[in-house]
């Protein structure tokens, strides 16, 4: 028989970021992890700042085991995301440059015909002494 989860949007968790209340979203789950951030091995300070993803971070098995009794619900995927609350990935990043790459290529055309007007001005102007 399927048990009923507890739905919360981004909006309802982002609110929760003190270290008296502090939730985090790891996967799509969310985790009050409040009464474990004093004995944090990194300190309390790592998990309240923290941007990157929880595997990125090389936690232990036994740590994801430990997550589990902070678990109090779902995120609500059907809720909009706030943007100020995405946080840049390594993905995003990536991302980014190759979308700057891809506006070099296609632009390349204004800096070569600046140049090349240059140096046919240039031709003509010393043609002309």
């Amino acid at each position: 028989m399927p048990t009923l989860t507890k739905l919360y949007t981004m909006e309802e968790a982002s609110q929760h970021n003190t270290k008296d209340d502090c939730w985090v979203v790891i996967d799509g789950k969310v985790y009050d992890v409040t009464p474990y951030l004093d004995e944090h091995p990194g300190g309390d300070d790592v998990v309240l700042a923290a941007t990157d993803d929880f595997e990125d971070a090389g936690h232990s098995k036994s740590a994801k085991e430990l997550m589990q009794n902070f678990y109090i619900g779902e995120l609500d995927t059907s809720a909009p995301i706030i943007p100020e609350l995405e946080i840049a990935s390594k993905k995003e990043t990536a991302n980014y440059s190759r979308n700057l790459m891809d506006l070099t290529k296609q632009y390349w055309a204004v800096p070569v015909a600046i140049v090349g007007i240059s140096v046919v001005a240039g031709f003509i102007y010393l043609r002309k002494k």
